[in-house]
C-alpha cells in the first residue's frame, strides 16, 4: 500500500475515513468530491449564533469506529455524551416517558411498554408465549414478524417511530436482518419472541457495557469529517471539491482511469464512497451487474427544522425530546431539545433554547414539497400541541436532506452481497457508505476500513459486514 496511488470518490464521513485510514498505511491519496463542501449528511453550523447540527448528531458509542476516529483527528477532549438521556413519546394525545426493557421496540414483557399501548395492545403481547413458532427464512419485516408474534400496536406505537428516527422508513418494509440483526437471531431460534428478547437482555447485563451508549462533539458532530480532512490534508493527501466524477475505467494496465471535468487521474486503486445512483452511474461501464443492483436502491427524503428561542420564553418539558408515531396523524415526527440534550449548547448559549423537528418519512413527498415557512409553521403547530410553546423562535433554519437515507428493504443483505461479489471480480475497487452494512456514523467507518482492506487484497472485514451488519440504534428523539 506504501506509495500506491489511491482515488477515494466522495467526501462523505465513510470517503474521509477511507482516505484517513490510507494515508496511514502511506498510500497517495487524492479523494474526489462533487458538492462544494465534505462531510455528506454531517453538517455543523449556526443559528441565533449557536453553533448546532443541521445533519446527524449524534454517534453510537457502544461500537469503536466512531469515537477512536475523533480521538486519532484531536477531538478526544471535545467528546460529550448526551447531558439526558431521557426521552418521551407524543402518543395517544400526551407526552409519555419513552419506556426502557426493549430492544428497538420490542419489550421482554408487556409491564415495559405500560403507559404506552392500550390495556388491549398489553394484553396482546401476552399472547406471544402461547403462539405457535412464525418463520422468519431468510429474512423478514421488522413490521410483520413482530405483530404477528406481539400485535401491530407495539409496531405502530414504538417500534415505528424508532426505526423512523433511523431510516425514516416503513416498519413494514424494514429488513429485521439487516437493520436489527440481534432480533433476527432469536426469531430463528425462539419459538417466543419477548422470550428472545429477554435472553439478549441477559446477555447484555452479562456483558456490563459501561459508558454512554450515544455521543456527541462539543460544537457537533458535524465538526467530525472536518477534522478528518484536515488530518488527511496534513497526511499529504488531497481533497478536492467541486470535483463530480464523469468516468471510472479500468486501464490496460490493471490500473484505473478517473476523469472530472477538468483532470484525468491514473490510479492503482478506488474506492467509491457515494450514494447508491451515483455509484451506479460510476460502475456501469466495468461492473454492470453491480450497476444495476446499486440502481434498486431507495431512499427516504427529510427535512430539520431548527429553532431557536429566548430562554425566558420557552419552558420546555424535561429531557432530550420526543418520538412522534406516525399512527397518531401528526406532521412532525421527532423533537430533539438541543439545549438540554448536549450541554455544551446550553454552556455556550445561556440565554438561548435551540431545538429541532424532523419531517419526512420514505413515500411522504406532499410534506417536503411545502416551503420553508410552511415546515416552520407546522413545526411550531405541533411544538405547542405537544409542549405548549407558543413563543416566537428568534431565528429558524430549515436543512432539506434529499433522497438522504438508503432503505433497507427485506433482502436487502442479500443485495449487499451480490453488489460485493460482483465489485470483487475487479481487483484495486472496492464500496463503501450507508447503503451497505448500517446507516449510523461507526457503520460508514467501518464499511471505509472495509473497503481499503478489500483493495489491499484483504476481503475478512468486507465478509464480516455483509454477513453481520452494523445495527443503526435510535440516538435519542429526533435524531
Amino acid at each position: 500500500m506504501s506509495g500506491s496511488q489511491v482515488v477515494v470518490i466522495g467526501a462523505g464521513i465513510a470517503g474521509l475515513a477511507a482516505a484517513h485510514r490510507l494515508t496511514q498505511r502511506g498510500a497517495r491519496v487524492t479523494v474526489l468530491e462533487a458538492s462544494d463542501r465534505v462531510g455528506g449528511k454531517l453538517l455543523p453550523g449556526e443559528i441565533a449564533g449557536a453553533r448546532v447540527d443541521f445533519g446527524a448528531e449524534s454517534m453510537l458509542a457502544r461500537r469503536p469506529e466512531a469515537v477512536a476516529l475523533a480521538r486519532e483527528v484531536g477531538l478526544g477532549e471535545r467528546l460529550q455524551p448526551p447531558a439526558t438521556a431521557t426521552a418521551s413519546i407524543w402518543t395517544r394525545g400526551a407526552l409519555r416517558p419513552m419506556p426502557k426493557g426493549h430492544v428497538m421496540g420490542v419489550p421482554g414483557t408487556a409491564e415495559a411498554l405500560g403507559g404506552v399501548l392500550s390495556e388491549e395492545g398489553l394484553a396482546r403481547i401476552e399472547q406471544d408465549a402461547e403462539l405457535p413458532r412464525t418463520e422468519v427464512g431468510d429474512d423478514v419485516a421488522v413490521g410483520e414478524y413482530v405483530a404477528a408474534r406481539l400485535g401491530r400496536e407495539v409496531v405502530d406505537r414504538l417500534i415505528e417511530p424508532l426505526l423512523g428516527g433511523v431510516y425514516a422508513g416503513d416498519a413494514y418494509r424494514i429488513s429485521m436482518r439487516s437493520a436489527v440483526p440481534q432480533l433476527f437471531q432469536v426469531a430463528r431460534t425462539h419459538t417466543s419472541l419477548t422470550e428472545g428478547v429477554r435472553e439478549i437482555q441477559a446477555r447484555m447485563a452479562a456483558n456490563q457495557q459501561t459508558g454512554p451508549v450515544f455521543m456527541g462533539i462539543e460544537g457537533g458532530v458535524g465538526t467530525l469529517p472536518l477534522a478528518v480532512a484536515d488530518s488527511v490534508r496534513a497526511r499529504g493527501g488531497e481533497i478536492v471539491t467541486g470535483a463530480p466524477v464523469s468516468e471510472l475505467r479500468r486501464e490496460p494496465s490493471g490500473g484505473w482511469k478517473v476523469v472530472t471535468a477538468d483532470r484525468v487521474l491514473h490510479a492503482d486503486a478506488v474506492i467509491v464512497a457515494v450514494p447508491a445512483p451515483a455509484a451506479a452511474g460510476l460502475l456501469r461501464a466495468e461492473a454492470p451487474e453491480a450497476a444495476t443492483e446499486l440502481g434498486t436502491v431507495e431512499y427516504a427524503s427529510m427535512a430539520l427544522v431548527t429553532l431557536a428561542y429566548r430562554r425566558s420564553d420557552a419552558d420546555l418539558p424535561a429531557g432530550s425530546g420526543f418520538l412522534v408515531p406516525p399512527v397518531d396523524g401528526r406532521t412532525i415526527k421527532a423533537s430533539t431539545f438541543a439545549s438540554q440534550k448536549w450541554g455544551w449548547i446550553a454552556d455556550e448559549n445561556p440565554e438561548l433554547v435551540v431545538l429541532r423537528t424532523s419531517v419526512g418519512r420514505f413515500g411522504e413527498t406532499e410534506i417536503l414539497e411545502r416551503d420553508d415557512t410552511a415546515l416552520v409553521d407546522v413545526s411550531r403547530h405541533d411544538l405547542e400541541a405537544a409542549t405548549g410553546l407558543a413563543a416566537t423562535p428568534l431565528e429558524t433554519r430549515v436543512t432539506r436532506w434529499t433522497d438522504g437515507l438508503p432503505q433497507y428493504p427485506v433482502g436487502h443483505h442479500a443485495r449487499v452481497a451480490r453488489i460485493r461479489e460482483h465489485v470483487a471480480k475487479l481487483p484495486g475497487l472496492a464500496v463503501c457508505g450507508a447503503q451497505y452494512d448500517g446507516v449510523g456514523i461507526p457503520a460508514c467507518i467501518a464499511s471505509a476500513y472495509a473497503a481499503v482492506d478489500q483493495i489491499q487484497g484483504d476481503l475478512t472485514a468486507v465478509r464480516e459486514l455483509t454477513a453481520n451488519p452494523v445495527q443503526s440504534l435510535h440516538g435519542g428523539a429526533g435524531e
